[in-house]
């Protein structure tokens, strides 16, 4: 088995494209009317095209931030400073809670939660960094204590991992009210935990020790308690109220759409009645616009993006590399299923975008890069060289001889 520079994963390449794409026909058909909703409603004087405008660029950024994590930028480069980013992104989060709390008009607040800065036209969401942070943080840290043989020592070990993990999950969970970037970043700590040689019992402990926290902060927040008894009176067939409207409508959208859709500008519940339709909610529009052949293609797309994470994952023998994929790919899978179940009522409401497809900047731009890292380490993985001696040996059974040639292990 060597590793050698070769082509990289095409299917995680045109598929990552593709749902750019998508994502930017689904805006355009739907953003005129996600515009003429908020300037009813509030009064604002947002253009027809503003919404695509700007989803046009978020994709152009994300396609740099693409490219750049693809060919531009050494992933050797990035992994040395795997501290610093982790650092950056905790006191940006940090630095925007402080923020909040003085009222200052750089924290942009919406519904009484503060997750972005707002400079003038432009507004970042650290929460988002955070994950590609701690991506690369935790490649790095999982990589050097597997070397020093500390994995599962309780001062070497789980002592700095708390630390940041848990003020992470803090600043985003707690600080600024993001229970599905928490999701995330949990999914991401224990996806890169579970390959890294952890101890059974200490990995199901940290399980267990994080479900009874989790439990913990949905029960002492009535936001999110609220939340949870309207996904209990959906599936119970109770009486609709104002904290179902959400998801009866996701449903009402998918179901409308039938087999093959309204058809593209078709949209009903885009034009005022479903909540963050070009958001969070943007699974349910697709699914009142293209129907059941609609969706299904495009859980198709994400599938492919994930096993091919996977068989990255499976040839790269770099272990940070390995680790950063598995990282990647527990993140993906994280809020593609967060996003999906929610608007098909199989768990509660939570805010979370689906990747590459939702509105928004921040979001696509670090995933894009998040999955341009892939692509790159694609490029590095094990390839089994097979010289004339070992076509030889193999005619001997077949009796073909060929020419040397090289194929993926």
């Amino acid at each position: 088995m060597k590793t050698r520079k070769h082509k990289s994963d095409l299917v995680i390449l045109f598929a990552t494209l593709g749902l750019m794409a998508l994502g930017l026909i689904i805006i355009y058909a739907i953003g005129p009317m996600r515009a003429n909703v908020l300037n009813n409603t509030y009064g604002t004087d947002y253009p027809s095209s503003y919404f695509f405008l700007g989803q046009l660029r978020a994709v152009g950024l994300s396609l740099i931030a693409f490219f750049a994590a693809f060919k531009w930028i050494p992933y050797q480069y990035i992994k040395k400073y795997a501290k610093p980013i982790m650092i950056i992104a905790l006191i940006l989060s940090g630095l925007l809670w402080f923020l909040s709390m003085i009222g200052s008009s750089l924290a942009k607040c919406e519904l009484g939660e503060c997750r972005w800065y707002q400079l003038g036209p432009i507004s970042f969401q650290p929460a988002e960094f955070l994950k590609l942070a701690m991506v690369i943080y935790l490649g790095d840290f999982l990589s050097r204590k597997r070397e020093e043989g500390c994995i599962g020592k309780w001062r070497e070990f789980w002592v700095p991992l708390l630390i940041v993990c848990g003020v992470s999950l803090f600043l985003v969970v707690i600080a600024q009210g993001d229970l599905g970037t928490g999701v995330a970043l949990i999914s991401i700590i224990f996806g890169m935990l579970l390959i890294a040689g952890v101890p059974a019992k200490q990995y199901l402990f940290m399980v267990a020790l994080v479900l009874i926290v989790a439990v913990g902060a949905v029960a002492t927040s009535s936001h999110r308690m609220e939340r949870v008894n309207a996904w209990i009176t959906t599936l119970s067939g109770g009486e609709s109220s104002d904290s179902t409207y959400h998801v009866e409508n996701a449903m009402l959208a998918i179901g409308t759409g039938g087999l093959a859709g309204v058809g593209i500008g078709n949209s009903v519940q885009a034009t005022g009645y479903l909540p963050e339709s070009i958001n969070d909610s943007v699974f349910a529009i697709m699914g009142e616009t293209f129907g059941f052949i609609g969706l299904f293609l495009i859980l198709v797309v994400f599938a492919a993006i994930l096993v091919r994470m996977l068989k990255v994952a499976e040839g790269t023998k770099d272990t940070e590399g390995r680790l950063v994929v598995v990282g990647i790919f527990a993140w993906t899978l994280a809020q593609v299923t967060v996003n999906i179940m929610a608007m098909t009522s199989l768990v509660p409401v939570t805010g979370i975008t689906l990747p590459l497809l939702s509105y928004g900047g921040t979001s696509m731009v670090f995933i894009a890069f998040a999955l341009g890292l892939v692509l790159q380490l694609s490029c590095y993985t094990s390839r089994e060289v097979i010289t004339n001696e070992n076509i030889s040996s193999g005619g001997r059974l077949g009796g073909a001889h060929h020419t040397s040639r090289r194929r993926s292990s």
